[in-house]
């Protein structure tokens, strides 16, 4: 062991990240942050069940809020950006034993946070009724898909904030900590909707409200945390400020996230789009369904995924290889089972979960049919996740941002745009996405290959 390695192993500070035995630090981590993200999909899970049951109109509503998901997904994505980009180099700084490093990573966070939060409300609501036209609202669905997004946008900064700083503390091993946060806002969501919703017969614009309320709530958690005592990260205000050098490098490792993530909302808007186009209304709300069903499969693992960032940055930064090597065969291994099992589950019973949503019979049709042929190649998607965390988690922006950019922009929007116009129709739409899962996990399992003894067995060189 390295001069550095023994320095860092016995450091009390390190939350166990350097110390604990691999399995048992990954169970305390990701089992939280499974549970989490467990509950964050709750705020969308919850919002489609209570929308898609109001009297009258909730086959439409559910389908304008399908409409300004993109929209949603785009935003949030600039929280991954500062989040996802900056949390990572804060352990690796942190496993170096440089704190102050850290929290300058953490202002300069902050400030990004509140800046862009600020500047996209303002952007998306001065072009929101033209940019809904363009993702897919009809005639419709327009008005449910406006008031929706509407009240969203004058929570966007609250939002940001939870989202982004949230990983600031996941950095710090503080795994159940940052449950709490998820916990906080999905519970009052869970209270806050059907009062909203029926109650208060605000409809759509009811279950907006009741989640940019509980984003709110969560973030002042988030704050009171980090005044508290456990952190070991601090809000200084000498640090509270966008510094270049800083902040550059934490936007180069974000920005696979960032890729993923935006153009994840490229894929309803085509999806969406197509449906109109090929099909009808009922298509688009049954493809809703199925992107809240593959969050439901999506985001477990992705907690999983995240319970072993910290691990693995923290000791890349302190030089400990064989740690590093051990927490990512773990997480390939149990990212791969986990994403199989529950795709394997909804493949054979898909109706159960269709109806969770919906009562109308041609909605709930589309929706079984569609997700055998949209969900198949999920299967295997566990890898390719584990994959790309991986990358972020060692500092390997360009690696990370290549992945991101393969299954979007090169395989899947190509393919949804191609196979409904080779006579394919409405399920082209839905198997292009299968397809372009089964190609980019190829693909990242060759590209990890490549770069895997560089990755685990040097520590000369560090982001």
């Amino acid at each position: 062991m390295d001069e550095r390695s023994s320095k860092t192993a016995g450091n009390p500070a390190d939350n166990g990240l350097g110390t604990e035995a691999l399995g048992c630090l990954l169970l305390r981590l990701a089992v939280p942050s499974i549970l989490a993200q467990m509950v964050n999909l709750l705020y969308n899970l919850v919002d489609r069940v209570f929308v898609g049951r109001i009297p009258d109109t909730g086959s439409l509503a559910l389908a304008g809020i399908g409409v300004a998901f993109p929209v949603i997904m785009f935003i949030s994505a600039f929280a991954g950006l500062a989040g996802m980009g900056g949390a990572p180099r804060a352990s690796m700084a942190m496993g170096r034993g440089d704190n102050e490093e850290a929290e300058r990573i953490l202002g300069s966070a902050l400030v990004f946070l509140i800046l862009t939060g600020g500047l996209l409300s303002l952007l998306f609501l001065a072009v929101r009724r033209p940019l809904l036209h363009a993702l897919g609202a009809s005639p419709n669905t327009i008005e449910f898909a406006d008031e929706y997004l509407t009240v969203y946008l004058f929570g966007t900064v609250a939002v940001q904030l939870t989202l982004g700083l949230n990983q600031y503390i996941s950095c710090q091993g503080f795994a159940r900590e940052a449950m709490t946060t998820v916990c906080i806002g999905a519970v009052l969501n869970i209270i806050l909707d059907p009062v909203f919703i029926y109650w208060l017969d605000m409809g759509c614009k009811g279950a907006a409200l009741a989640t940019i309320c509980s984003q709110s709530v969560s973030a002042v958690w988030i704050f009171c945390f980090f005044f508290g005592r456990r952190s070991m990260l601090r809000l200084r205000r000498a640090f509270l400020r966008l510094d270049r050098r800083v902040l550059l490098p934490v936007l180069a490792l974000g920005m696979g996230p960032f890729i993923l993530q935006s153009t994840e909302c490229l894929v309803p808007l085509t999806l969406n789009a197509g449906m109109q186009q090929y099909g009808n209304d009922a298509y688009v709300s049954a493809m809703t369904i199925l992107f809240v069903l593959a969050e439901v499969l999506f985001l477990p693992v992705d907690g999983l995924c995240q319970g072993a960032v910290p691990i693995m940055s923290y000791n890349y930064g302190a030089g400990h290889t064989q740690r590093v090597s051990g927490a990512f065969r773990l997480m390939v291994w149990w990212a791969f089972a986990t994403a199989f099992a529950g795709t394997a589950v909804i493949l054979l019973f898909p109706s159960p979960f269709i109806g969770l949503f919906t009562d109308d019979a041609e909605i709930a049709r589309i929706g079984v049919h569609g997700a055998r042929l949209y969900m198949a190649g999920m299967l295997f998607s566990g890898i390719q996740l584990a994959i790309q965390r991986t990358f972020l988690a060692l500092g390997q922006a360009k690696l990370a941002m290549s992945i991101a950019l393969l299954r979007k922009l090169v395989l899947l929007i190509p393919l949804a745009l191609l196979l409904p116009r080779l006579g394919f129709g409405t399920d082209g739409l839905f198997v292009s996405e299968s397809v372009a899962d089964m190609l980019s996990v190829t693909a990242s399992i060759a590209l990890f290959a490549r770069y895997r003894r560089r990755l685990f067995s040097s520590s000369a060189s560090r982001p």
